[in-house]
């Protein structure tokens, strides 16, 4: 296991640094005329990028200094997300170079030599013709070097767009996005029936108590009545980010705010987040069902949870309930959807994918979980992942623009 591990961790390796020679190849050695400093610039930064990054990761983990997981994380979880945007780029480059080089040769073709008949002397022609040259090469050099700089520019334009781009929609907050949700058990005093999913806040080194405030006003603004907090709230400890959390306790709706934990929880400390949470007036529900007016409203602990004996317990969360009563489920992880069909669970609300976040990780996010992002329908269950309101990693999202979801209960008798 160890050996396969190791081969695995050395092919990634061996990935990663052809890549970013690749990269290096293409914004640097093709676009200099020779050995200097502009190509150990470029290799200077693209080194320094990814030891920013190893470090930001390493910090986060290891429960560093928050002072110093501050100062790592911005610069180094940003040139994570620029680094696959300028590989994609420069890889789309490949396509853009034979095009321009083909279109610069159609619009300057190489001269043809066209025999001039001059007068000859009346002694005769002073010296030999010379022979005719040979025609000039398709692409000169300098051709090749001029459009390199293109390319390489174009690449790296477009790769600092889209991660800036994809950093002030996260920094900007979450947008609302509603969703109606037909329950067949849920009683025509019920229909209309609100609830306000957020899920993947990701409070840490970056996203602090500002944007926990936006989230909190954004919910607000809805007029919900019953908010649910489906996991990863943070990402580090009570002690650096209580503070970061406070404005959590302004969340307002008629039916109170309900907490399950995610991955990230048990990477930060479960235990302390959940009384942390309970005192600032959420309620946390630890594998255990509440009665609502006109549903059961039940959470577990997220599948990480197994690692200190707290996993996810369907049985304790929903046996012995009415089974003519709708049942609502707050269950971190997608892949939780199959235990909630098979205890009869009419709806399941999660978070986890992030909608994949950064294109193309939604197709990794869709080969992991049975749903990325929306409504979907498993048996009698359906199944409602939101994208998240923050970002893990880096503060950016493309393809996958963060949401608070307001769920709308619809009864079929209405």
């Amino acid at each position: 296991m160890v050996i396969v591990f190791v081969l695995v961790a050395l092919l990634v390796l061996a990935v990663v640094v052809a890549a970013n020679w690749y990269v290096w190849r293409r914004l640097f050695r093709d676009t200099t005329a020779g050995p200097g400093r502009t190509r150990r610039l470029g290799a200077a930064l693209i080194a320094g990028g990814w030891a920013l990054a190893v470090g930001a990761l390493v910090a986060e983990r290891a429960g560093a200094p928050f002072w110093l997981q501050r100062v790592l994380a911005w610069p180094g979880f940003l040139w994570l997300a620029l680094s696959i945007y300028l590989l994609l780029a420069v890889v789309a480059g490949e396509l853009l170079r034979p095009l321009i080089l083909r279109l610069w040769q159609r619009r300057r073709p190489a001269e043809t030599a066209v025999p001039q008949h001059e007068p000859v002397p009346a002694g005769g022609p002073a010296k030999a013709a010379e022979p005719p040259r040979p025609p000039a090469p398709a692409v000169e050099p300098s051709r090749r070097l001029v459009v390199s700089r293109f390319v390489a520019g174009a690449a790296a334009a477009a790769a600092v767009t889209t991660v800036g781009y994809g950093t002030y929609g996260v920094l900007r907050g979450p947008r609302v996005k509603r969703v109606t949700v037909p329950l067949a058990k849920l009683p025509r005093a019920a229909h209309g029936y609100r609830i306000a999913v957020v899920s993947d806040i990701h409070l840490g080194p970056i996203l602090g108590r500002d944007f926990a405030q936006k989230v909190v006003d954004t919910i607000n603004a809805t007029q919900p009545d019953l908010i649910a907090v489906v996991g990863d709230l943070v990402d580090g400890s009570v002690k650096d980010l209580g503070p970061a959390a406070a404005p959590l306790a302004g969340l307002t709706a008629r039916h109170g705010a309900y907490f399950v934990t995610g991955n990230h929880e048990y990477f930060s400390g479960a235990e302390q987040w959940v009384e942390e949470v309970r005192r600032l007036g959420l309620r946390p529900l630890e594998n255990a069902r509440t009665e609502m007016p006109w549903f059961d409203l039940a959470g577990v602990n997220d599948v990480q949870g197994e690692s200190e004996g707290h996993g996810p317990d369907f049985a304790r969360a929903l046996d012995g309930r009415d089974p003519a009563r709708a049942c609502v489920l707050l269950a971190h992880q997608p892949v939780q959807i199959h235990e909630a069909v098979r205890h009869g669970v009419d709806l399941q609300l999660s978070g986890h994918t992030h909608g994949g976040q950064l294109w193309p990780g939604n197709l990794l996010a869709a080969a992991a979980n049975p749903t990325v992002a929306g409504l979907e329908r498993y048996g009698d269950t359906q199944l409602y992942v939101s994208r998240g309101a923050g970002a893990w990693g880096p503060p950016t999202r493309v393809g996958a623009p963060s949401d608070i979801t307001v769920v709308e209960l619809a009864s079929r008798q209405a």
